[in-house]
């Protein structure tokens, strides 16, 4: 249960920090922090992108998020910058509510691994 309390705790301090840093305080959303998380992988932050590139930053960024889970292997670059990742093994049926408890427990490991958060 401490686990639970934990990742609650720390999902909050870090929906509240990029809340105030990207969205005014409003508070951010799951997929919102997820297209964040696919900007800062591809690294062209003063860009303006197309819809489709929306929800190729989404999928940098799942691939990205569950690469240390095992999911997921980078592979390559293209030549515009784009990371590539190719699948290790395949995703679990998950029901909605778990699929977003491992994507936040991602989604928080990857802040503390860049020491966003604590």
């Amino acid at each position: 249960m401490a686990r639970d309390e934990e990742l609650k705790n720390r999902w909050k301090s870090l929906v509240t920090k990029l809340s105030n840093q990207f969205a005014d305080g409003d508070a951010l959303e799951l997929d919102a922090i997820i297209y964040l998380v696919g900007v800062q992988e591809l690294g062209q932050y003063h860009r303006k992108y197309k819809k489709d590139d929306k929800l190729d930053l989404m999928h940098i960024a799942i691939c990205r998020l569950l690469e240390p889970y095992g999911y997921y292997e980078f592979d390559f670059f293209d030549e515009e910058g784009w990371p590539h990742y190719k699948i290790k093994e395949e995703l679990p049926v998950l029901k909605a509510g778990e699929q977003a408890v491992l994507m936040k427990q991602a989604i928080v490991d990857y802040f503390l691994e860049k020491a966003f958060i604590q």
